[in-house]
C-alpha cells in the first residue's frame, strides 16, 4: 500500500525488480490484479512491472470528484515511493486516457506510453464520440450525462451481482459481443482470470467503477497536445465498445509527439488480450540516460497491422453500463 494524500493506493510489482519499469493501467472496472503475462516471461524480458487500483477499486481508498488527469499524480506518488525516475505507461481502454495524462503531465519521467483500444474525450470536436458502439455504451454515456445517480444505482446494483457471480459481467456483455471478441473470452483460462479481477475491483462496491465513467464523461482536465514523449496507439479495427475512429482522432491531436497507429484487421475490443506482451518490446526501447529525440511539430502516425498475439491484458464493457 502507498500513501496519498487521499489515502493508499494498492500496488502490485511483477517481473524483474532490477527491469524496466512500466506502468500498467487497468480498464473499467479492473483492478491490479487484472490479466497480465506470467511474472516468469515479464522477468525474462527483463519487465518491471507496476500496476495499481485506481481509487475507489480493490484496496485502493476512493478519490470522490477524481478526473482522469489525477491519474498523473497517482503514478508520480507510486514512483517516488518505489524509487523508479524513470519509465513508460501503458493503459489499456478505459486506463488509455490515464496513460495519456501521465505523458502530458510528468514530462521526462515517462520515457513512452501505449494505449490499447482507447477512447477519446467526451467533448472531442469532429468526432461523433457515440458512432459505432454497442447500444449498452450509448445508453450509458448519454444517461450519465443526465441522470448520474441513475446510472451509479445500475453500476452497484452490477457489482453486487459481481459479487454472487463474478462471470456475470462477461455473461452480461455476450449478446453486444462481435464473433471476434466471443471468440476471445471463449478461453475458459481467460475467462478465469477476468472473473478473480472484477471480484478483487468490486470486492466493496461499485465506487471506483462510478468515478471512472464520471471521470471518462468529462473533462480530462490536461490537453492532448501537452504530450511530447513517443506514443503507439493500438486499436482492433471491429471493435463496436471503443470503436477505431477514437484512436484515430487521438492520432492527430497530439503535434509534439512522435505517434505510431496500429490497427489490427478481424480483430475488436476483446482483441487487446492478445497484444500487450508483445508491445513490451517497444515500452522499454528507451535510452536509460535521457528523453528519446522528439520532433518539435508535426506528429507522425504510422499505420500497421500484424502486430504479435500474446496472452495479455484487457479490459471490457458490461451490458446496459458503459466498460472500458
Amino acid at each position: 500500500m502507498v500513501p496519498t494524500g487521499h489515502g493508499y493506493l494498492a500496488v502490485e510489482e511483477a517481473g524483474d525488480p532490477n527491469g524496466s519499469p512500466v506502468f500498467l493501467l487497468h480498464g473499467m472496472p479492473g483492478s491490479r490484479s487484472g490479466p497480465k503475462p506470467r511474472a516468469s516471461v515479464l522477468y525474462r524480458r527483463g519487465v518491471r512491472l507496476i500496476s495499481y487500483d485506481r481509487p475507489g477499486y480493490g484496496e485502493s481508498t476512493r478519490r470522490k470528484g477524481r478526473t482522469v488527469v489525477d491519474a498523473a499524480e497517482d503514478v508520480r506518488v507510486i514512483a517516488d515511493e518505489l524509487n523508479v525516475e524513470r519509465f513508460s505507461v501503458v493503459g489499456r481502454s478505459g486506463g488509455g486516457p490515464h496513460a495519456l495524462a501521465c505523458a502530458a503531465r510528468l514530462g521526462d519521467r515517462v520515457a513512452r506510453t501505449a494505449t490499447l483500444v482507447s477512447v477519446a474525450p467526451p467533448d472531442a470536436e469532429d468526432l461523433d464520440f457515440l458512432e459505432g458502439m454497442a447500444e449498452g455504451n450509448i445508453d450509458a454515456y448519454a444517461t450519465s450525462g443526465i441522470d448520474a445517480d441513475g446510472v451509479a444505482a445500475v453500476l452497484r446494483s452490477r457489482a453486487a451481482q459481481v459479487s454472487d457471480d463474478p462471470d456475470s459481467l462477461l455473461a452480461g456483455l455476450h449478446a453486444e459481443m462481435t464473433h471476434l471478441d466471443r471468440r476471445v473470452v471463449k478461453d475458459v483460462g481467460i475467462r478465469r482470470t477476468l472473473a478473480e479481477a472484477y471480484a478483487e475491483a468490486l470486492k466493496y462496491g461499485a465506487d471506483g467503477w462510478v468515478d471512472d465513467l464520471m471521470a471518462l464523461r468529462s473533462s480530462w482536465r490536461f490537453q492532448l497536445d501537452e504530450v511530447t514523449c513517443p506514443v503507439l496507439l493500438w486499436h482492433g479495427e471491429d471493435d463496436n465498445f471503443s470503436p477505431v475512429s477514437h484512436t484515430y482522432w487521438l492520432a492527430k491531436r497530439m503535434p509534439r509527439a512522435r505517434v505510431e497507429v496500429r490497427i489490427e484487421p478481424a480483430t475488436a475490443h476483446f482483441g487487446a488480450v492478445k497484444v500487450l506482451l508483445g508491445m513490451f518490446d517497444w515500452l522499454t526501447d528507451w535510452p536509460e540516460d535521457g528523453p528519446d529525440e522528439r520532433p518539435d511539430r508535426v506528429a507522425r502516425a504510422e499505420v500497421s497491422a500484424g502486430v504479435s498475439h500474446h496472452l495479455a491484458d484487457i479490459s471490457h464493457r458490461l451490458a446496459d453500463v458503459a466498460v472500458h
